[in-house]
């Protein structure tokens, strides 16, 4: 005999109160609208799954609060990103669910919305707080601050994650503690620069001798190799680095992004397998919010043209903006452009190869 009390399937999930939260507008003032009860129960299901990422994400941001962030604790992480991920995907898939509503049909209910408006999520806005999106970053929605359209106690858990350190926060810090970058045996910076360095210089001279470019290629080409330069020297020197941080060009410090580079570079070594599948899983939640932020506009540019929307903003031009500026990870983005060849990679030292190799004992 179980030691708990019986319990019921609709009682553990309560569903006579979430059956019952439907309440068409259009109903209450007598014009029914058979296609408004598939726009509430689609938005209802984005915010059950809105609160499970938020419960996702303080998980992860509880874990790396601390001064060590131990093994496990990253790969629990990387878990609950990849499960993130997985919510994002069905989020980008229901808009498809929602599209199978005319622009007519939703015309027969839209005025009752007013002026309600998706962009008044709380949770929707605690994601992108919690994930690190910033009030310098953030665009204003119909030119007032995005607090002023929420209501008191959903502006009070707004503001609680403004005292808080964000994930993106949190992860910079973690990076900037990676042990590896200056040990006594091997300085990975100057290493890694001489390696840049060579390659740039390798380049330039298969630029300038191969014969088969035209002038106006060759000198094409070289720009590029002038502006992939410009980029190293910025990474090279942090004062630099510390002034394209300040004009908004760059949001990582300059040892969390050496660290963030070097374990893209090394990220077949045992050790820093699951800090790179954890930075991926971090570009990919980006990605994925971008991706439905943009599927969203084109919905909203589908459903009602060029009209303003319910809130008062300009509609998909609002949510279209969106789509770049409120990205977090954009550094993680732009790695790629810091990644050398593994031929050129400058070669470990053994002592640091054993460091980054996991240790078994037979005791």
């Amino acid at each position: 005999m179980s030691k708990y009390p019986p319990i019921y399937y609709s009682d553990y999930l309560q569903l006579d109160s979430l059956l019952s939260s439907q309440k068409p507008k259009s109903e209450e003032y007598g014009h029914k609208a058979h296609e408004e009860m598939l726009f509430i129960i689609v938005h209802q299901a984005y915010e059950l799954w809105f609160k499970q990422i938020l419960h996702e994400i303080d998980s992860i941001n509880g874990m790396f609060r601390v001064e060590v962030v131990d093994e496990k604790s990253i790969s629990i992480a990387v878990s609950r990103l990849k499960r993130i991920t997985e919510i994002q995907k069905l989020l980008i898939e229901q808009l498809r669910v929602l599209e199978t509503m005319t622009p007519l049909d939703f015309l027969e209910f839209r005025d009752f919305l007013i002026p309600a408006s998706g962009f008044q999520s709380f949770q929707f806005r605690l994601i992108e707080n919690k994930l690190g999106l910033s009030d310098e970053k953030r665009i204003q929605y119909n030119n007032i601050d995005y607090l002023n359209t929420l209501e008191a106690a959903h502006r009070e858990l707004i503001l609680q994650t403004v005292k808080e350190r964000s994930l993106f926060e949190l992860v910079e810090k973690w990076l900037e503690r990676t042990p590896f970058l200056n040990s006594q045996s091997f300085n990975f910076w100057q290493s890694y620069k001489e390696a840049v360095e060579r390659m740039l210089e390798e380049e330039t001279k298969i630029i300038m001798e191969n014969a088969t470019l035209t002038e106006k290629k060759r000198e094409l080409q070289l720009k590029n190799i002038k502006l992939n330069i410009e980029n190293f020297e910025a990474l090279f020197d942090e004062q630099k680095h510390n002034e394209l941080v300040k004009e908004g060009r760059r949001q990582l410090s300059n040892r969390s992004m050496l660290a963030a580079i070097f374990i893209n570079l090394y990220r077949d070594e045992p050790i820093l397998h699951l800090p790179f599948m954890l930075l991926n899983y971090l570009v990919e939640v980006d990605e994925l919010f971008a991706e439905w932020r943009y599927r969203h506009a084109l919905m909203v540019h589908r459903m009602i043209g060029a009209k303003i929307g319910t809130g008062g903003s300009s509609g998909h031009q609002y949510l279209m903006s969106t789509v770049d500026k409120h990205r977090v990870f954009t550094d993680l983005f732009n790695l790629p452009t810091y990644l050398i060849p593994r031929s050129e990679l400058p070669k470990l030292p053994e002592e640091l190869i054993k460091e980054l190799s996991f240790k078994f004992s037979n005791k």
